[in-house]
């Protein structure tokens, strides 16, 4: 199910399975070492990006409360990508990554306009994932049916009755859990515009 299971060799090479990862690591460590100031330079604002700041609807995504929150994230991230990694090329993930993060960002200014500000790359990863497992909806293998109820079920249970307990303590604040569900419509739109190759115009096989 990981990338040692792909087919395509070509796109096993470093840059074309583990470049994405390591890059959003990088720029959110970079993040971290620019201390408050720099958080709140980058970060989702809602009053700031209604003044123009526009680099936040894309920065807020890499910004993190703390080490500990970007530990996490950088772990799920690279558990995420052991995963699903191989389901597409570069060009295919910059697009469903474009795609996320602007589904997440038009999601919070439309539908949750009392959130002022966000940061973290939970909403990006479940936009990952979900996107990553689309293609394997057709052979269906049991861990890809096992993942794809979790995350449903996961979502679901957020929108319902809030956070998965322990979530804020080991993020170190608080969850906004539509930031998940947006990411995974994001996700989904992502795939489905990657499916049809938007870049070219053309459809995949």
């Amino acid at each position: 199910m990981g990338l040692h299971k792909s087919k395509d060799r070509s796109k096993k090479t470093w840059f074309g399975s583990w470049a994405i990862p390591a890059i959003f690591i990088g720029i959110s460590i970079i993040i971290m070492f620019g201390g408050e100031h720099g958080k709140e330079l980058l970060r989702y604002d809602r009053v700031w990006i209604g003044q123009g700041e526009a680099w936040r609807l894309l920065s807020g995504h890499f910004t993190h409360l703390g080490w500990s929150h970007l530990a996490l994230n950088s772990a799920g991230l690279l558990l995420v990508w052991f995963l699903v990694g191989e389901s597409y090329a570069i060009r295919a993930w910059a697009l469903i990554i474009l795609v996320t993060v602007a589904t997440i960002d038009i999601g919070f200014w439309f539908w949750n306009p009392e959130l002022y500000w966000y940061v973290g790359m939970s909403g990006l990863l479940h936009g990952l994932l979900v996107a990553g497992l689309i293609p394997r909806l057709r052979t269906m293998d049991i861990e890809s049916g096992i993942l794809i109820l979790l995350i449903v079920a996961k979502i679901g249970y957020e929108q319902l009755a809030g956070p998965v307990p322990g979530s804020q303590i080991t993020s170190g604040g608080p969850v906004v859990v539509d930031a998940h569900l947006y990411g995974a419509l994001g996700g989904v739109l992502g795939a489905v515009l990657a499916r049809i190759n938007v870049w070219t115009g053309t459809a995949s096989s």
